[in-house]
């Protein structure tokens, strides 16, 4: 969408306080299914949640080209309903994860996920331009909204949940992966009150909003700054808006092998969690201050693919601590810090848009440097590697 956005602007004559409205109208679709998603992954399990939730996403972009052309409520709706689909993706990936992977291995197999979807973005920022060129706007939303279809089919026969409903799992490694993990029996009750009664809790929930402002604001208004800013046109900002993607796609990996063989050597966990998320914090907010001194392209590209590269640490900080600190829970908790981290996305989306019509993209940069310095503060004053609820 955020390629997509620059044709169908100029198309509509959207101004940018609509394309921040359309930006934002996502998350409030997002925001709706988070501590629900949370909750249904770990009472039934990530595989029929992670399922449902590609297919719905699927359908809903295939139907943006034709809602866009009835009219922005429309538009608005589709938008709504592809965050829902979209909403449930990670609370189900995580809880999945609690079950498959040893605490030892957390940090790798978590980036290695998430770099999944880096390399995703990757591949949209990629062949949008093309396909817009070549076919028209439309045919982005046709194509990728057709690739949920052949996923869904691999993920109905080679995915399982737990690795007791693998039945090509050898009794060995399944005796092993259970025995390492710590997430076993299945969640019939949520403990709400002891859960919000953590302060650990807490910094993650402020620090995952802390976080997201500043990623979601450069995940969708990326492409309109190389535009607008940087003077690139729709296939150069489509290309140099890979870079950042497959920095974080390399770091996070870095990330994740650094914080595991530190745990391995004896580190605590706590350290290491500090560690991973304060360059995940600091390292894109030195590289925002960066943006308004730098008087070249190649310059403010390489910022935004430094900064970005930085952020990916925090899958190895915030994004592991939820199977830390509560491991039977976890989807329920990435459902509750990510609602914070996804109201960040529908403000600073929309605030986005608004800033740039009274002010400047470094005021926009401002108030994210802002946020990530507060997160910073309370994720080191607060956070615990160590488990919390049991």
């Amino acid at each position: 969408m955020s390629i997509a956005i620059l044709p169908m602007s100029a198309e509509f004559n959207w101004n940018p306080a609509t394309v921040g409205l359309i930006q934002s109208s996502f998350f409030w679709g997002y925001l709706l299914t988070q501590i629900a998603g949370g909750i249904w992954a770990d009472t039934v399990g990530g595989k029929a949640v992670l399922g449902f939730g590609v297919v719905w996403w699927s359908i809903a972009t295939a139907l943006t080209p034709v809602a866009a052309k009835l009219g922005l409520p429309f538009l608005l709706v589709v938008r709504v309903f592809m965050g829902i689909g979209e909403g449930v993706a990670m609370p189900a990936m995580n809880n999945i994860l609690s079950k498959w992977v040893p605490v030892a291995e957390r940090s790798r197999s978590l980036a290695l996920v998430y770099s999944g979807m880096y390399l995703g973005s990757v591949t949209g920022l990629a062949f949008s331009p093309f396909l817009i060129h070549r076919f028209g706007w439309p045919s982005v939303f046709y194509s990728f909204g057709s690739l949920g279809t052949v996923w869904f089919t691999v993920w109905l026969s080679k995915a399982h949940s737990s690795p007791a409903e693998d039945p090509q799992l050898r009794p060995a490694e399944k005796k092993l992966i259970v025995s390492s993990c710590a997430s076993k029996e299945p969640v019939k009750t949520i403990p709400w009150g002891l859960i919000l009664s953590k302060p650990p809790v807490w910094a993650l929930i402020v620090s995952h909003f802390c976080h997201n402002w500043g990623t979601f604001i450069l995940l969708t208004w990326m492409p309109t700054y190389y535009n607008q800013v940087l003077h690139f046109n729709l296939t150069e900002s489509g290309l140099f808006c890979v870079l950042p993607w497959l920095t974080m796609a390399f770091s996070a990996n870095l990330g994740g092998w650094i914080a595991d063989t530190l745990v391995s050597k004896g580190l605590s966990v706590t350290t290491v969690r500090k560690i991973m998320q304060s360059i995940g914090f600091l390292g894109p907010a030195f590289f925002l201050t960066q943006l308004s001194h730098v008087d070249s392209p190649a310059m403010a590209v390489l910022c935004m693919a430094c900064s970005q590269g930085t952020d990916a640490f925090s899958q190895s900080g915030l994004y592991s601590n939820h199977q830390d600190i509560a491991p039977r829970y976890s989807g329920v908790l990435l459902g509750l810090s990510n609602t914070a981290g996804v109201l960040a996305g529908v403000f600073g989306t929309a605030a986005t848009g608004y800033i740039l019509q009274h002010g400047s993209w470094d005021d926009v940069f401002k108030v994210s440097v802002g946020l990530y310095l507060v997160g910073t503060a309370v994720w080191n004053l607060f956070s615990t590697g160590e488990k919390v609820v049991d």
